[in-house]
């Protein structure tokens, strides 16, 4: 079964009130279940989406920005310098990745294995993904049976 889903794009200046007007309209009105922004993660004055993403969240996943960090630190020695982040809005999980390409791929590739249960849990769609790019990980009660139920 292919999971359905459509992607919603923005691109948006470096302003605080910007930023967490845009992910509330993505979490509420259009209900994205992942919603991901990247860059303004870095210590410069301009970089606020951290703070946005903690304004807008009933839930901070801490987990997400230590892990992110984590592969960054693999590759870089001023991965300390970022302040990643993730959070939790309704049904919504909303992930604050890196600015660069090559640290967007580096970190995402390995971060989102855990992304499809994360949307389960948070009543979401069941998300699978291609295990050649990323196996998702799900704990034994979130796996769904690809069989047809009995009649």
């Amino acid at each position: 079964m292919k999971s359905e889903w459509k992607a919603v794009y923005k691109v948006i200046p470096d302003e605080r009130d910007l930023i967490e007007d845009t992910l509330k309209q993505m979490c509420d009105q259009e209900r994205c279940c992942l919603v991901v922004t990247t860059g303004g993660t870095g210590p410069a004055p301009r970089d606020v989406t951290p703070e946005a993403t903690e304004a807008v969240c009933d839930r901070m996943m801490p987990g997400y920005g230590e892990q992110m960090r984590a592969i960054s630190l693999k590759h870089v020695p001023t991965a300390v310098l970022s302040r990643q982040t993730a959070g939790l809005r309704g049904k919504s999980l909303i992930m604050n990745l890196p600015g660069k390409p090559k640290a967007i791929r580096e970190t995402i590739d390995e971060v989102f294995a855990s992304v499809p249960a994360c949307v389960q849990l948070l009543e979401g769609p069941y998300l699978e993904t291609n295990d050649a790019v990323v196996k998702a990980f799900r704990p034994a009660g979130l796996i769904r049976s690809s069989k047809p139920a009995a009649p």
